[in-house]
């Protein structure tokens, strides 16, 4: 039997889309949840590309940022929906667009059992909720890039911090501080509050073969290994600035305490110097 093919390329655009307003836009009567991808196929697409559309065509959106396109073969049509979506989400980046990415293909042939690989999965026959499964696996994995540099970046600025205290320098200021835990903040809830890894689709609750379809798909691409180590990782990052902002405490703290040694010493040496007559006292 010859194969048939379904493409998909996901990229991680942002940290944030809102799904209900690009649904109101394209008259899609629906108010979506955070774990409900918007899926757009060949009626919705009509309005955003200006060439022929194939029914088999589709594009998802996922409020944590990432956008999945079925059976794209070209980039002129993924940049074309690019800008459309970046006339919702001004903050997504055409130029960097492409930075997280992953292409994948779906194959069905004359198999007996599943088989998964780092490009593509064979399937004996197709089944509805393939794509929605296979694009919500990748576009979890490559919000997960995404979020793996940002963690990266941000143990690069605490690298720094760590070699100024190897050198002696201790004063660590309050806003410097403020901006790296804030960073930390932002992250933990990009990843772990948003991306939502242990959520599952809502077909899977429904149909059992999606949801061993799915857990596979999980598995294979380690989705919840890597957020149990980006879990850890920032919990570690949490203990780091919590050990510099105890650091920073204790020496505003030895500090206040010098200076109210300082004027005590200050204030006895006044006094003995009123009592030989060498400062004259106040009437």
């Amino acid at each position: 039997m010859e194969l048939k093919n379904i493409s998909f390329r996901a990229l991680a655009v942002t940290n944030e889309i809102d799904l209900n307003k690009i649904a109101l836009h394209l008259g899609i009567p629906k108010k979506f949840t955070w774990e409900q991808p918007l899926i757009l196929r060949s009626q919705e697409l009509k309005s955003i590309y200006p060439t022929r559309i194939n029914e088999l065509q589709q594009v998802l959106v996922f409020s944590f940022g990432s956008v999945v396109f079925v059976n794209h073969h070209g980039k002129g049509e993924i940049n074309m929906f690019l800008k459309f979506l970046q006339s919702f989400e001004r903050d997504i980046d055409l130029s960097r667009a492409e930075n997280f990415t992953d292409d994948y293909n779906l194959h069905i042939g004359d198999i007996e059992n599943l088989e998964l690989t780092d490009e593509y999965v064979v399937v004996s026959e197709y089944e509805f909720f393939f794509p929605e499964l296979i694009s919500t696996v990748l576009a979890k994995s490559v919000a997960l890039e995404k979020a793996e540099q940002q963690l990266s970046l941000i143990q690069d600025s605490l690298e720094v911090m760590i070699e100024r205290l190897e050198k002696g320098k201790l004063r660590i200021g309050n806003k410097e501080l403020a901006r790296t835990t804030a960073k930390i903040v932002r992250h933990e809830f990009n990843t772990l509050a948003y991306i939502m890894i242990l959520d599952k689709p809502e077909v899977t609750w429904t149909h059992q073969s999606a949801s061993q379809f799915y857990d596979q798909m999980m598995n294979f691409f380690e989705l919840n290994d890597r957020y149990t180590i980006l879990k850890s990782k920032t919990d570690i990052l949490y203990h780091i600035t919590e050990g510099f902002s105890d650091i920073s405490h204790s020496i505003r703290g030895l500090f206040v305490e010098w200076i109210v040694v300082i004027l005590i010493v200050i204030e006895v040496v006044i006094t003995l110097l009123q009592i030989v007559g060498w400062v004259p006292t106040h009437a």
